[in-house]
C-alpha cells in the first residue's frame, strides 16, 4: 500500500504522467485567469473604501493586474522554458556563425524573440558571438531584439492589449533590431571592440544534438519559472503599483498634455526619460497600460517602452566591459534614432 501523501503524489505527477499534468495545469490556469475580475472586485468591495474613489480605482487596478500579469508571465515562461531547451547559447551561435549580413540580421533578430537572454547576460553572449565569428552587426541585432522583443513582452502585451498591439510591437521591435544591426555592421566598427575581445582566438560553434524527453522539458519549464519569475516579480509589483497610482490619481487625458500626439517633443522626452530607468518588459508594461488609459499617445508610449528595455543605462555600463565608448555611443545613437522614428510614425498614422 502506498504511504505517499496527497502533496507528494501531486509533486510526482509531472514525472509519472507528464501529459496529464500539462492538461490539468492548463485547466487550473484558465480557471484562475477567468476568476480574476470578480475576485478583484470582491476584494475591493470587502475593503472600507469607495470603489469609485481614486483609492478604490487604484486598489482594483493593483489587485486585478498583479495576479493577471503573474499568471501570464508564469505560463509563458514555463512554455518557453520547455521550448528554450533547444535554443542554448551554443546552438544560437552555431545558427548565426558563417551567415552573411542582411539575412543573418533577420535571423538574429528573430532568434531574439525565443531566446531567454537579458541585458545581464550581454557580455558573455557578446564574447561568445565574437569568438564564433558572428559579424558585429548581426550580434547587435540579436542583443537589441533579445531583451526588447522577447516572449514575455509579447505575451503580456497580448494579454493586456490584444493581438494587434502585440503584433505591432513585435514588428516595430524587429525592424529596429534588424536595421540598427545592419547599420552598425555597415559602419565597420570592429576596431572599437576592446583589444582583449578583438584578440580572442576564434572557436568553432557547434549546434549539438541534445534530445530531451517531455519530463525533462517540463523540468526545464519549472527551472525557467523559478529563475525568471523569481527575479522579476519585484519589478512587476513596482510597475503595477506605479500604474495603479497613475490609474487612480492622474486625471483623465492629463498625459495628453505632454505625451500626446500634439506635443512634438513628447517622443524624444519619452526616450530620454526611459534610458536611465532599469526594468524589464514585465515591469514596464503595467505602467504603459496606465499611461495609455490617461491619454498618452501610442507611438510615444511604445518609444518609452522600447527605450527602457533596449537602451537602459545599466546595459550600457555592462557593455562597456567589451566595447569602447565610441561604439557604445554609436549603438545608442542608431537604436535611439530607430525608436524616435517608430514613435513619430505611429503618432502620425494612428
Amino acid at each position: 500500500m502506498s504511504t505517499l501523501t496527497l502533496s507528494e503524489r501531486t509533486l510526482q505527477l509531472p514525472r509519472q504522467h507528464p501529459k496529464l499534468f500539462l492538461l490539468v495545469a492548463t485547466i487550473l490556469w484558465w480557471a484562475l485567469y477567468q476568476s480574476l475580475i470578480p475576485a478583484s472586485e470582491a476584494l475591493v468591495a470587502a475593503l472600507p473604501v469607495d470603489r469609485n474613489s481614486a483609492l478604490g480605482g487604484a486598489l482594483q487596478f493593483f489587485l486585478y493586474d498583479t495576479p493577471k500579469v503573474l499568471l501570464l508571465l508564469t505560463a509563458v515562461v514555463f512554455v518557453m522554458g520547455m521550448i528554450n531547451s533547444y535554443f542554448t547559447p551554443e546552438r544560437t551561435r552555431a545558427l548565426l556563425a558563417g551567415k552573411t549580413e542582411g539575412v543573418a540580421n533577420v535571423m538574429a533578430a528573430s532568434l531574439g524573440i525565443v531566446t531567454p537572454f537579458c541585458s545581464c547576460s550581454a557580455v558573455p553572449l557578446f564574447i561568445g558571438f565574437v569568438q564564433a565569428g558572428v559579424p558585429l552587426g548581426v550580434t547587435f541585432s540579436f542583443l537589441i531584439s533579445a531583451p526588447m522583443v522577447n516572449e514575455v513582452a509579447l505575451a503580456l502585451l497580448f494579454g493586456l492589449f490584444g493581438w494587434k498591439i502585440a503584433l505591432l510591437y513585435m514588428g516595430l521591435g524587429l525592424t529596429v533590431a534588424i536595421v540598427a544591426g545592419w547599420v552598425i555592421g555597415r559602419l565597420r566598427m570592429e576596431a572599437y571592440l576592446e583589444d582583449w575581445v578583438r584578440d580572442m582566438p576564434r572557436v568553432q560553434a557547434t549546434a549539438g544534438g541534445d534530445a530531451f524527453t517531455l519530463v525533462e522539458r517540463i523540468e526545464g519549464g519549472f527551472a525557467s519559472v523559478r529563475e525568471i519569475v523569481g527575479k522579476v516579480w519585484p519589478y512587476i509589483l513596482a510597475g503595477i503599483a506605479i500604474g495603479a497610482a497613475i490609474h487612480g490619481w492622474v486625471p483623465e487625458d492629463f498625459m495628453a498634455s505632454f505625451m500626446g500626439k500634439e506635443a512634438w517633443w513628447s517622443v524624444p522626452l519619452a526616450v530620454l526619460i526611459g534610458v536611465p530607468m532599469y526594468t524589464n518588459a514585465a515591469g514596464i508594461i503595467p505602467i504603459v497600460q496606465a499611461l495609455l488609459a490617461k491619454g498618452a499617445a501610442l507611438g510615444t508610449v511604445l518609444a518609452f517602452m522600447m527605450s527602457v528595455i533596449a537602451l537602459s543605462l545599466p546595459e550600457m555600463i555592462i557593455l562597456r566591459k567589451v566595447l569602447k565608448v565610441r561604439l557604445i555611443a554609436t549603438f545608442a545613437g542608431v537604436v535611439a534614432t530607430g525608436i524616435l522614428i517608430v514613435g513619430y510614425v505611429f503618432n502620425a498614422v494612428l
